[in-house]
């Protein structure tokens, strides 16, 4: 007789990266280009963080949240930020239901796993500050009864970097809770070409495959805390934060006067997270010197305040960023 034979045998763990090269082969049917930024939304789902996009219109920024709702089977709502918007459209409210002569409650978009805060500051502070409260808590409350949101839950908000009439700019505290700020840029030509061509001969594909389950989303979150970061790279994080705060103390006296405010804990939490996705992407259990510097810019880059002299002088964060890269050793 077997003496082990009624001991539970665990699992074998699942293997998710097959799957993940499945969701970005799915992704490709219908959003050409955009890898930087379907990385960056992976990274942030699947250590729920939320992500601030800044981005001209027209780049497939809602289009590739959408498609991506769909590959991960999740719900997905998507709401326009208007300065006439008010918290109870987003969040819910009570309603009266004159048959039953009961109040009842009307949940709002905040209600789904993939929230699009299309052109977030185009709305009062008020909506904004519920927005944030969601969040940060994972809850909402309306009238006297709290409700949890459904996990996953991750919001993706827009900036238009063109236009900043009649906008409400958030302010830094707010800006910190989104754990990446992600620049969309122009596509390549060869990708803009292949958009062309499809939307002039109308080939272009919309029903795309789920791919992953909630359920592999939590997987996947649970590996990725599992990803080893040595004790070096861990203070070699931390360096790169202090840089942002004392750049004379790394040898940047160029900008020891550019700083206002550098980046907050909340990048030191921030940045060790994503380091340790882009690794587990990368398909490792192991960070590497370039899994920081990959989204370095990303995490740091909101939460750097310049001076005013500073922007006069038409230094930009990502400047301070880059030198830091360059300057801060690992050691």
């Amino acid at each position: 007789m077997n003496p082990v034979s009624d001991t539970p045998v665990p699992a074998a763990p699942i293997d998710y990266h097959p799957l993940i090269r499945q969701v970005f082969a799915e992704m490709g049917k219908v959003v050409v280009g955009q890898q930087p930024l379907l990385t960056r939304l992976l990274i942030g789902l699947f250590t729920g963080g939320h992500i601030l996009l800044e981005g001209v219109p027209g780049l497939a920024k809602t289009l590739t949240i959408s498609t991506l709702a769909k590959v991960l089977h999740l719900h997905f709502q998507r709401v326009q930020f208007t300065p006439d918007l008010l918290p109870s459209d987003l969040v819910g409210t009570m309603i009266y239901n004159q048959n039953q002569s009961v109040f009842e409650v009307k949940k709002g978009p905040i209600f789904a796993n993939l929230v699009l805060a299309d052109e977030i500051n185009r709305s009062p502070a008020k909506v904004q500050s519920a927005l944030l409260e969601a969040m940060q808590e994972k809850q909402v409350t309306i009238g006297d009864t709290t409700y949890p949101l459904d996990l996953p839950f991750l919001v993706l908000a827009t900036q238009n970097p063109v236009e900043q009439e009649g906008t409400y700019p958030l302010p830094e505290a707010q800006v910190d809770r989104f754990m990446l700020k992600v620049h969309v840029d122009y596509l390549k030509k060869a990708d803009e070409l292949e958009v062309m061509r499809r939307m002039a001969n109308l080939s272009f594909v919309e029903d795309v495959q789920p791919i992953l389950t909630k359920e592999d989303i939590f997987g996947i979150r649970q590996q990725i805390n599992q990803v080893q970061i040595s004790d070096t790279l861990e203070n070699y994080l931390i360096e790169l934060v202090f840089a942002t705060r004392r750049p004379a103390d790394y040898d940047l006296p160029e900008f020891a006067q550019a700083v206002q405010f550098g980046a907050s804990p909340r990048a030191s939490i921030a940045l060790h997270r994503a380091s340790k996705a882009v690794a587990y992407l990368e398909g490792r259990d192991y960070v590497l010197p370039e899994d920081i510097k990959e989204v370095a810019a990303d995490v740091l880059n909101h939460r750097i305040l310049l001076t005013y002299e500073a922007e006069a002088d038409g230094i930009r964060t990502q400047d301070l960023i880059e030198a830091i890269l360059r300057k801060v050793p690992i050691s």
